[in-house]
């Protein structure tokens, strides 16, 4: 998986991988048998109800009507666990990490028709909105009942949805009975059973690996700025306090045991110390700066090159 900055090195021989598309990017899952037919079908019905609730890409999803106007919504089903990984990584980044970065994606040209083409020349600080400024009852969201909009905002779930997805899909092949596989959504890697050895791609030259970990029964998601990158250094990493692209941290990766809460330790890595990561999270992580310095967990299973 080179798609962001990780790689499977080594893996159980096992029928052909089930290879796929979906939320704008690659699916490979390794089994020890066969996916059949109806859980191929389970699992992309569960990422289609996924896409049209979380999609700011989708013409028909709950995140685009939201940014179209004001009103009265109801909580997805799935979203508690989305909601409290996203307070806790608002709470340790000091508001670094947040789902209200959509506004400030689309001027700076991350847009629903990935013009890559900023509003402005120069992008400006933008001011990134906070639960309380978006519904009248905060309360109503962490209940999962209807909420009422207060204006329209652009959510963007891309700091942790993509590993939370990635854990639903994990639960489809968990409840079918599979005790041997590895889903990878080019950047977000969950292994099931016995490890297998993961290259962590160099930020600068995916030709070369920074380091290699041992997987086994969790899961480690990367993140880098030279991925989703356009422009004089416009990225996807978007810091919430300014509403601007970070420019210290290039390249992050995070162990967890769910890959929700390694998709979004991933992010909080271009903000946050690795140890207050770990404290709050228990989850491990690397991060190395545009300068070349290199920081990880002590506790980070893995072996490092740089």
């Amino acid at each position: 998986m080179s798609g962001e900055a990780v790689a499977p090195t080594s893996a159980p021989r096992g029928p052909e991988p089930y290879v796929f598309d979906a939320i704008g990017t690659r699916w490979q899952i390794d089994t020890d048998r066969e996916v059949p037919t109806a859980l191929r079908q389970a699992i992309a019905a569960r990422i289609d109800q996924f896409d049209r609730d979380y999609s700011r890409f989708r013409e028909d999803s709950l995140v685009t009507r939201l940014a179209r106007s004001a009103g009265a919504y109801r909580v997805p089903a799935d979203a508690q666990p989305l909601i409290e990984v996203y307070e806790r990584l608002y709470r340790v980044t000091s508001g670094a990490v947040t789902p209200f970065v959509g506004d400030a994606l689309v001027s700076l040209g991350y847009d629903a028709q990935y013009s890559l083409v900023p509003a402005a020349a120069e992008p400006a600080p933008s001011t990134v909105l906070r639960l309380a400024d978006v519904v009248d009852d905060t309360s109503a969201v962490r209940a999962g009942s209807v909420v009422h909009t207060t204006r329209p905002v652009t959510v963007d779930v891309g700091a942790a949805g993509k590993g939370y997805l990635v854990d639903l899909v994990v639960a489809l092949l968990d409840d079918a009975g599979f005790d041997s596989f590895t889903v990878d959504a080019s950047g977000d890697l969950f292994r099931r059973g016995a490890p297998i050895r993961v290259a962590l791609e160099h930020p600068y030259d995916p030709s070369k690996a920074v380091g290699v970990v041992e997987l086994g029964d969790a899961a480690l998601c990367a993140s880098a700025t030279n991925r989703r990158a356009w422009g004089n250094g416009l990225h996807h990493v978007i810091d919430g306090r300014t509403g601007l692209p970070t420019p210290q941290v290039a390249a992050t990766w995070a162990l967890a045991a769910d890959a929700r809460t390694a998709d979004g330790v991933a992010t909080a890595l271009f903000f946050t110390d690795p140890s207050a990561l770990r404290e709050e999270f228990g989850a491990d992580g690397v991060r190395i700066f545009s300068s070349g310095r290199l920081e990880r967990t002590p506790t980070f299973q893995g072996e490092i090159f740089v």
